[in-house]
C-alpha cells in the first residue's frame, strides 16, 4: 500500500460486489475508509465490509433502494452521523433489461434511468456539502454509450447521459475543488457481463477477445486500480472526461479482418 487515499472517506454505490467491491478493496487498500452499499445482496455486502475492515481501514454498510430519493437520502444521513465528511463518491451500480427497443416497457426505461441518472443527481446533491475540502466524483459507464449493442438501447442511452451529466458535474462543481470524472470500461469478467452474454457468453468472450489488442477481457482489478487513480491526488487536474479501459477494444471498427 503506497496510502494514495490514506485518511479519505469514499462511498461507492453497488460495492457489494463486482468493480463496485474491488474498488472499495483497492481503496482501503490505499488508506481510505469506505461505505459498502447493497440494495438485496446482504451476505456479499457484509463480506465486502468484513474484507475492508481487515485491511484496517472503517467500513460503514448501508442498504439503498437507488430508484427511491428517501432512501439515498438515508444512507447519507448514516454518512452525516458517522464521519460527517465525504471525499470521494463513485456512482457504480447499475441496472437494465437487455431488451430490444420493440420489447421495452414503460418500467424498463424508468428503472434504467432512475438508477443511472435520477439517483446520481440526488445522490451528489447530498456528496457535495460533505465535500469539504473538495472531492473526487466517479461515475461507471460503458462502452454501450457510444457504440451500439445488441438488446442494450435502454443502458447504452442511460450511460451516454451519464457521461453528460459527468461533464456538467465538472464544470459546475470545479470552483468547489471537486473534479467530475467517467470511467468507460470495455468487457469485463463479472456477473453482469455473464449475465448480459448468456447462454452465447463463451462465444461472446471469445468475440471480444478476437477484437481486444490486448488479447483477453479486463479483470475488475483493472477497473479499480483506475478509479483509484481517478480518487487520488495523481488526477488533480483532470476533469470531466471519459476514461475508457478496454484494453484497446474500441480501437477499430470491425470488419477489416480479411486485410
Amino acid at each position: 500500500m503506497s496510502g494514495l487515499l490514506a485518511g479519505k472517506k469514499a462511498f461507492i454505490t453497488g460495492s457489494s460486489r463486482g468493480i463496485g467491491k474491488a474498488t472499495a478493496l483497492a481503496m482501503a487498500r490505499e488508506g481510505a475508509d469506505v461505505v459498502i452499499h447493497y440494495r438485496r445482496a446482504v451476505e456479499e455486502a457484509e463480506k465486502t465490509v468484513a474484507e475492508v475492515r481487515a485491511l484496517g481501514r472503517e467500513a460503514l454498510l448501508v442498504k439503498a433502494e437507488l430508484e427511491s430519493q428517501d432512501e439515498i437520502n438515508a444512507a447519507f444521513d448514516v454518512i452525516e452521523k458517522e464521519w460527517g465528511i465525504l471525499d470521494i463518491f463513485m456512482a457504480n451500480a447499475a441496472a437494465s433489461a437487455f431488451k430490444t427497443i420493440d420489447q421495452l416497457k414503460d418500467y424498463h426505461i424508468d428503472r434504467t434511468y432512475r438508477v443511472e441518472l435520477h439517483s446520481t443527481v440526488f445522490a451528489v446533491q447530498r456528496a457535495v456539502p460533505l465535500m469539504k475540502n473538495g472531492g473526487r466524483i466517479i461515475t461507471m459507464s460503458s462502452m454501450g454509450s457510444t457504440y451500439t449493442l445488441p438488446r442494450y438501447a435502454t443502458l447504452g442511452t442511460a450511460k451516454a447521459a451519464l457521461e453528460s451529466l459527468t461533464r456538467y458535474l465538472a464544470a459546475e462543481l470545479g470552483p468547489k475543488g471537486i473534479t467530475a470524472n467517467a470511467l468507460n470500461p470495455g468487457v469485463v469478467d463479472t456477473e453482469s457481463a455473464k449475465f448480459y452474454g448468456g447462454q452465447n457468453y463463451h462465444q461472446y468472450n471469445a468475440d471480444v477477445i478476437a477484437h481486444t489488442p490486448l488479447g483477453r477481457v479486463g479483470t475488475v482489478e483493472e477497473i479499480a486500480d483506475v478509479a483509484v487513480f481517478l480518487a487520488s491526488n495523481l488526477s488533480r487536474f483532470i476533469t470531466g472526461q471519459v476514461i475508457r479501459v478496454d484494453g484497446g477494444l474500441t480501437l477499430s471498427t470491425g470488419g477489416f479482418e480479411s486485410f
